[in-house]
């Protein structure tokens, strides 16, 4: 489990911020079922969703941002775990941007790639590995979602939300698995020891004006329209 513990470049755990984070929160002092639930739920929802600039943040460079998408999110989640001493692991994936279409600009959403890279964290937890994915959207956000589509049943596939029951979320923490957006994978990428490692092979296909638009412009949309629905 050594390897699943590391401190890394991306997965700075040792950093002052997140010692002091560590500290406050006295998880540490937990039992690890609640170690992982404490820190589960302030990802996902004290880092509520919102889209960085980039995806190869450090941990306390999200933590700065005070905001986070699926693969900055899976970076934070990973590295307060490994400093309460719990295992886990990156899994790795590209999705359709079709999930996130009523979220993104219409310029955006033509320019974007068809297929965006999206990973999770996974813990490891009482002899297997469990998926963190449903960290990703807050509470107060798939709140808003409900309100804006009251009478919705069944599958969604829209606004970063991708599962085949709106009305059964599995996005707390019970010692399973949770997902929110994994019914939006259409390729594996497989696990990793870190986001290090994963980015050294996978980065997002745009380049050029798209990545700047998307960088200076598109985010900000996105981010603007996640927070109008959360509120």
């Amino acid at each position: 489990m050594e390897k699943y513990l590391t401190n890394t470049r991306l997965l700075n755990y040792k950093t002052q911020e997140i010692s002091d984070l560590v500290s406050t929160r006295k998880w540490i002092d937990l039992a690890e079922f609640d170690k992982i639930g404490a820190i589960y739920d302030f990802v996902q929802n004290e880092i509520p969703l919102g889209y960085n600039k980039y995806d190869n943040l450090t941990a306390t460079q999200v933590l700065a941002d005070g905001f986070g998408q699926c693969n900055t999110k899976a970076t934070l989640l990973m590295a307060l775990l490994r400093a309460v001493d719990v295992p886990c692991r990156l899994h790795g994936t590209k999705v359709t941007k079709v999930f996130q279409r009523s979220l993104m600009p219409k310029i955006m959403s033509k320019l974007a790639p068809p297929f965006i890279v999206h990973t999770w964290a996974e813990v490891f937890f009482r002899g297997e590995w469990l998926s963190l994915e449903g960290a990703i959207c807050d509470k107060a956000y798939i709140s808003g979602l409900r309100k804006l589509f009251p009478e919705h049943t069944g599958k969604f596939f829209d606004y970063a939300v991708a599962v085949e029951d709106f009305t059964n979320l599995q996005i707390d923490w019970k010692g399973e698995n949770t997902t929110v957006q994994q019914q939006a994978v259409i390729k594996d990428l497989g696990v990793f020891n870190s986001p290090d490692e994963f980015y050294l092979e996978y980065k997002q296909e745009y380049h050029g004006i798209k990545k700047f638009l998307y960088e200076n412009i598109g985010r900000k949309i996105m981010t603007k329209k996640v927070e109008k629905i959360r509120n």
